[in-house]
């Protein structure tokens, strides 16, 4: 059981500290956001408690600091100071006109109870190292009884306000904020079972009985299956966002797939394009090729057609109706008619004064994405027909 309960406190140690690695760079750049630090805060004492609730590690506290059992106050504290940044994350996270204020009341109150586990530990006396069963062990304890219950009250009513404000506030809200707010809310609802387990165990020492396996096997797998939802819930409103936009860049940078093969040779045969980037997120490839394409429209700005734009466009405008489209359109012949007239040597560009120059009217990201649909021939035909003197966008191409 030893083994099984040092596994669980250092996994869970490991799972938590992890989540802090993930979101320690973001507080470097951003260390006055009281959110991120409540954030931190929150994965960096819940990772504690589990370190200094591991036997291996009780043994050796007791041993560096020379006192039976001085491993077990420490270990209370540091669950009553990752229940005061619990409430305080909570604070900040739902935010409004006193969430100072609030969050002060939070970390005082909590640093009382900080204050009273010393105190009765100093009072007390705890001569036998007792590494699992301390809990029970000394529930009779005069001043040792009043600091475990304390403590665990203490943690008790920070995960029941967490778990009621989570899954209330979950109601509410949509998307990556509600799953991580029922992520939350279910693993305090865990970290419940673990105070009161231990409760259950105290209580029933103090009739009698020896209810000891509650504290030694329930409570770490009850604080161990809380700790792991508590730091994906905590994770997954912060990872959702950028998760987001790189499905987006993924989709974008594919859909612009036509538009860079259309000039694919242009941009070969004059050096326009930049080294592709290797273990580049999906916004970085994204830019790479955005960038492409724009220095093979700005080669060819030269040898663009303005009559065939304007030709081109006034017919998919009549035809379809839909601006965006209509210029999509334009430009698709366009470009397929410029890349041909630059490859060709016998070509020359168009004057400064000539039909060319129509660079001022490039669209952006979302109209590089629709030319590149009407290439891959994404767009509807009707605009061809309209073409005068039987020249197409398709035609042109």
């Amino acid at each position: 059981m030893s083994g099984v309960i040092n596994y669980v406190n250092y996994v869970s140690c490991g799972v938590l500290w992890l989540g802090l690695v993930v979101k320690a760079p973001d507080l470097l750049r951003h260390r006055h956001d009281p959110y991120l630090r409540a954030i931190c805060a929150v994965l960096g004492l819940a990772g504690l408690c589990f370190f200094l609730g591991a036997p291996p590690t009780v043994g050796a506290v007791n041993r560096l600091g020379g006192v039976p059992n001085l491993a077990a106050p420490l270990t209370y504290a540091a669950i009553t100071a990752y229940c005061a940044a619990s409430q305080v994350l909570i604070v900040h996270w739902r935010g409004g006109p006193r969430v100072h204020r609030t969050a002060r009341r939070w970390i005082l109150a909590y640093a009382g109870v900080v204050l009273g586990i010393a105190v009765t530990f100093a009072l007390g006396d705890a001569p036998v190292e007792r590494r699992t069963d301390l809990d029970t062990y000394y529930a009779t304890t005069p001043f040792i009884a009043e600091m475990i219950v304390l403590y665990l009250v203490a943690h008790l009513t920070a995960v029941t306000v967490t778990t009621w404000s989570s899954l209330c506030w979950a109601r509410r809200v949509r998307g990556g904020l509600r799953v991580g707010l029922t992520l939350l809310g279910v693993g305090s609802l865990c970290g419940a079972g673990y105070s009161v387990a231990k409760l259950v165990a105290v209580v029933a020492r103090w009739s009698g009985r020896d209810w000891s396996a509650l504290g030694t096997a329930v409570s770490p797998a009850a604080a161990g299956l809380g700790a792991l939802l508590t730091v994906v819930g905590v994770l997954v409103p912060l990872v959702t966002p950028r998760v987001a936009r790189w499905r987006r860049a993924r989709r974008t940078y594919a859909r612009l797939a036509p538009l860079e093969r259309a000039l694919d040779d242009l941009l070969t045969r004059r050096t326009l394009r930049l080294p592709r980037p290797r273990f580049a997120s999906p916004t970085t490839r994204l830019v790479w090729r955005q960038t492409s394409i724009h220095n093979a429209l700005s080669h060819l700005d030269a040898y663009f057609d303005r009559e065939l734009y304007d030709r081109t466009r006034a017919g998919a405008l009549a035809a379809t109706g839909d601006p965006e489209r209509a210029e999509a359109a334009a430009w698709a012949a366009v470009i397929a008619v410029a890349v041909r007239h630059e490859a060709d040597p016998r070509r020359e560009p168009a004057p400064p004064d000539g039909t060319g120059r129509l660079l001022d009217r490039v669209p952006g990201p979302a109209g590089l994405a629709r030319i590149a649909d009407a290439l891959a021939g994404a767009a509807p035909a009707e605009p061809a027909a309209a073409v005068p003197g039987g020249r197409t966008p398709a035609g042109a191409a």
